[in-house]
């Protein structure tokens, strides 16, 4: 399948596959997922992290959350940053956040740090839909991540977290994808193999990216350093410290 808008189509279809199979994971065993990939990364990365500013994410739709490992490195001297989108056409700025620091609603209510502190990640931690062996990733479609990772002079340790139920045996990689150095699932920690060549690509079509951060509004409120009544955790989090609502604009799936 070489056609860029088969491989779009097939991309929409597989997408939309993967979060339902990963929405139906139970509660229960999610959470003995996310612990388990967790200790794969700080068992692996641990050294690596605690020195690093590290870019993270906030789960939506039953991806896996950082929030545990992202506190931990905090704690042993590393800097974190949170993605904002500026543009829907550029790539992300990350601005430097700490948990407790104030947070306001940014594109799509999403939380962001109220003090614009652009800062570059030198490692950054990445949701996954799918993926495949060569560790390209299959997000939501967005295109953020591929532009910020190709806009940056150098690249930051990237590395993905999904579920081994999202493995597939190709996204065919176009032109604009970017690989994860390593992708890390309930079975393993798995290298990325050197770039192979990618499929030609429609010059003048719309591409189909990577997850994009856009749905970040439905956090969990517990990591933010607020409490259900603060006016920042409601303005950021939502009444009764459920998520803030959407607004009605909406991300390029």
């Amino acid at each position: 399948m070489q056609d860029w808008e088969d491989i779009r189509r097939w991309r929409k279809e597989r997408r939309a596959a993967l979060i339902a199979r990963r929405q139906a994971i139970s509660q229960s065993e999610r959470q003995r997922l996310n612990s388990l990939i967790l200790k794969l990364v700080e068992q692996r990365f641990f050294e690596t992290l605690k020195s690093a500013l590290v870019g993270f994410y906030w789960p939506i739709k039953g991806e896996i959350g950082p929030h545990a490992l992202i506190r931990r490195l905090i704690e042993h001297g590393a800097r974190a940053a949170l993605p904002v989108v500026v543009d829907k056409d550029r790539p992300l700025e990350f601005w430097a956040w700490h948990p407790g620091e104030p947070l306001d609603r940014g594109v799509w209510n999403i939380p962001i740090p109220a003090e614009r502190r652009v800062v570059q990640p030198t490692a950054l931690l990445a949701p996954l839909v799918g993926f495949d062996g060569a560790g390209y990733r299959l997000g939501y479609g967005g295109g953020f991540y591929d532009r910020t990772l190709e806009a940056v002079a150098q690249k930051p340790l990237t590395i993905g977290l999904g579920y081994e139920i999202g493995r597939l045996p190709t996204i065919y990689p176009q032109a604009h994808d970017i690989q994860m150095d390593a992708v890390v699932t309930e079975q393993g920690i798995f290298p990325s193999p050197p770039r192979r060549p990618t499929f030609d690509e429609d010059p003048h079509g719309e591409g189909s990216y990577v997850s994009p951060p856009c749905f970040m509004h439905e956090l969990d409120p517990s990591f933010v350093g607020l409490q259900p009544g603060d006016e920042t955790a409601s303005e950021a989090v939502g009444e009764g410290g459920g998520p803030a609502k959407p607004s009605r604009k909406t991300c390029d799936r």
